[in-house]
């Protein structure tokens, strides 16, 4: 009855879970509301622009668009007026065009989905490839020869916009074996589902190889071993074992490749959910923008109710028959390889910063634009003569810096979160339906354009994946045979805290914010590069490859110093960690 009890508790009641969604969803769609008039800006001047790019307009012709839109009234009226009509199919009509809000939304979120469903496909076979082999040689015990996390790490670090500009110049223009614009059939979704899913594979496929050693380990493995199973029967419940903790990553994930892959979007002229949310956000167009915004929110929701389907389904006999152990140490020569890796990358990432810091990165050439690399400029210059190894090298303490700070708070709210999953289950699945770039848009409109200001946005959806990953952790440690048996021995919440929810969470979860560090210095970037974050001239690896993106098919070493930083980040990170891993 203790044992029973204590693992109905431990579950979030349906109804606060509810709840919770409602409320986060009610908080989100009034600070959107709020947009226009948080600015600071006057939203008649912002839509009257939008509208007809006229940069002085009369007072006459802003009381014209108050009245029309019935800006007077509040942000408050409006959003009332637009719920209301919501139940009979109304989303108001754009503030721009004039035109219904409804079949924009409508088809720009049946696109996004078609989009998202390619690119999931992608994101599974990407997994599937990065853990297979320690799928087959750990249904054979012979575990201790697999190991993909550095190949993981350098695919998830993968610049999703530089990987689409690269696809859409190589296979588009060059070879010419997809289309690169444009949204005309399934020819045109191969492209930008390769450039969302080979780097979200990536991650949730590392995610998955780090757990699956521990599956193999536990107790009701070694019993089917020893009763003569098959080694496909051991594989498949091994993966169940193991997708159990690694499943809500899909959440997040999912609704990134929704609404967060503007740039994808625009690389390819997609006309998506992200991309129409991000255009009306820009112009303060609020009624598109709050419909994008609810539709984002109810694809999170479902998301995460079937997410949780699929994990109760999974939490089956292979959860309860053991614990999950620790992977035996890594042999003597896999600690030496993995250091070597560490230090390698090290090594170069100090060289090139070192470099760099001994040179000036304002200094302007107009006669030296888009050189190659030289002896006088070893990374060769950009659009601007400015030379790039200067600008890499005083750009590394303020990315890494930044991004480690974000890292840490969205690791520290998520474990907290997390740890509290019966009332926070609903805001963390609100929150990763919001994408960084609204997020950033949003709080920009109160602290103005700054790093760290970009660095909240982040710090506000960046602790979701960490909170779910957290929260399923909990609810297998809670649901072992020697937790319960803690709990029958009267156990207290301090004494479970340190010996096994801690133990059991901060491993997996520190291994995952290695793998999501670069992933945190790209949003950054991309926050700076629509003006949102880090302001030029000021040098930043993220914002390197942003400027330097166009350049990237008639100048492609402008974008190769920068992005082989962040790689060389990625592998030095999780190269570390695997050194450093104990038994």
């Amino acid at each position: 009855m203790t044992s029973a009890g204590a693992d109905t508790r431990s579950r979030p009641s349906p109804w606060r879970t509810v709840s919770g969604r409602l409320v986060a969803g009610a908080a989100l769609l009034t600070a959107v509301a709020l947009l226009p008039w948080l600015s600071g800006n006057d939203p008649a001047l912002t839509v009257l622009r939008a509208r007809s790019a006229d940069q002085d307009p009369t007072p006459a012709q802003l009381a014209t668009v108050r009245e029309q839109l019935g800006l007077d009234e509040g942000p408050f009226t409006h959003l009332a007026h637009w719920l209301g009509g919501l139940p009979r199919g109304d989303a108001g009509s754009s503030w721009v065009s004039g035109e219904p809000v409804l079949p924009q939304v409508t088809t720009a979120f049946a696109v996004s989905v078609t989009l998202m469903l390619g690119a999931l496909v992608v994101t599974v076979a990407v997994a599937a490839l990065v853990t297979g082999r320690t799928v087959w040689l750990g249904s054979r015990r012979r575990l201790r020869r697999a190991r993909a996390g550095v190949g993981a790490a350098v695919l998830a670090a993968l610049p999703k916009f530089l990987l689409a500009s690269l696809l859409a110049t190589v296979c588009g223009v060059w070879l010419g074996w997809f289309p690169s614009s444009g949204w005309e059939g399934p020819s045109s979704m191969v492209l930008p589902a390769l450039a969302l899913g080979v780097p979200s594979g990536a991650m949730i496929g590392g995610l998955l190889d780090q757990s699956l050693p521990g599956a193999f380990r536990e107790p009701w493995a070694r019993t089917w071993y020893a009763f003569g199973f098959s080694p496909g029967a051991v594989a498949r419940n091994a993966l169940r074992r193991a997708l159990a903790g690694v499943l809500p990553q899909l959440l997040p994930t999912v609704v990134a490749l929704v609404g967060g892959a503007v740039a994808v979007e625009k690389i390819f002229n997609i006309p998506g959910l992200g991309r129409l949310a991000l255009d009306a956000a820009i112009a303060q167009d609020l009624p598109p923008l709050q419909t994008a915004t609810l539709a984002l929110v109810l694809l999170g929701v479902v998301a995460g109710l079937i997410v949780q389907a699929l994990r109760r389904a999974l939490l089956g006999p292979a959860l309860r028959d053991g614990a999950l152990t620790a992977p035996p140490p890594p042999d003597s020569a896999r600690r030496r390889s993995t250091r070597r890796i560490a230090g390698f990358c090290a090594v170069v990432l100090l060289a090139l910063v070192v470099a760099g810091l001994l040179r000036d990165p304002l200094r302007v050439e107009t006669a030296a634009r888009l050189l190659p690399p030289s002896a006088a400029h070893p990374l060769g210059t950009d659009s601007l003569g400015r030379d790039l190894l200067a600008r890499l090298g005083h750009g590394a303490l303020r990315t890494a810096g930044v991004a480690l700070a974000v890292t840490v708070v969205s690791v520290l709210v998520g474990l907290l979160l997390g740890s509290a999953a019966r009332v926070s289950a609903g805001l963390t699945e609100v929150a990763s339906t919001l994408p960084a770039v609204l997020a950033g848009l949003l709080t920009t409109a109160v602290t103005g354009p700054s790093v760290w200001g970009a660095a909240l946005a982040v710090c506000l959806v960046g602790w979701t994946p960490y909170a779910a990953q957290a929260a399923a952790l909990i609810e297998e440690e809670r649901a072992s045979g020697h937790m319960l048996a803690s709990v029958s021995f009267g156990a207290g919440p301090r004494y479970l805290m340190r010996h096994h929810y801690l133990p059991a969470v901060l491993p997996s979860v520190l291994r995952n914010a290695l793998l999501r560090l670069p992933t945190a210095v790209l949003v950054l970037a991309s926050l700076g590069f629509l003006g949102l974050g880090e302001q030029p001239p000021t040098p930043e690896w993220g914002r390197l490859l942003s400027e330097n993106q166009p350049y990237a098919e008639l100048a492609p070493w402008t974008v190769f110093g920068p992005a082989c930083a962040l790689v060389l980040l990625a592998v030095l990170a999780v190269s570390g960690t695997a050194s450093g891993r104990r038994a």
